[in-house]
């Protein structure tokens, strides 16, 4: 996984709003776009950035395309910060 890609992607305020958008389930760019006041360049631009990343993926059913939470990233990056954890409490002696 490439993190630099990861954080950069969550760096930004309406890239997390998105993601907390689809975890409540696919959404298409428009169902998303409406949830903000910009033109939907802006929301593909920032639906390429979060696909890049792999945070997202997407899912073809008919004429529209789905967006939704890929959560083996989220897993990975959660496993990755936990393990300093470790190394803190071994630092402690504990």
């Amino acid at each position: 996984m490439a993190f630099a890609e990861t954080f950069k992607a969550l760096s930004d305020p309406v890239r997390r709003e998105i993601l907390e958008l689809l975890k409540k389930g696919p959404l298409s760019a428009g169902e998303i776009g409406s949830h903000f006041d910009m033109t939907g360049a802006t929301i593909s631009y920032h639906l390429k950035l979060l696909k890049k990343a792999d945070l997202i993926f997407e899912t073809k059913d008919k004429n529209y395309i789905y967006y939704q939470l890929n959560t083996t990233v989220f897993e990975e990056i959660m496993l990755w910060i936990s393990s300093f954890k470790g190394g803190e409490q071994d630092a402690e002696g504990k």
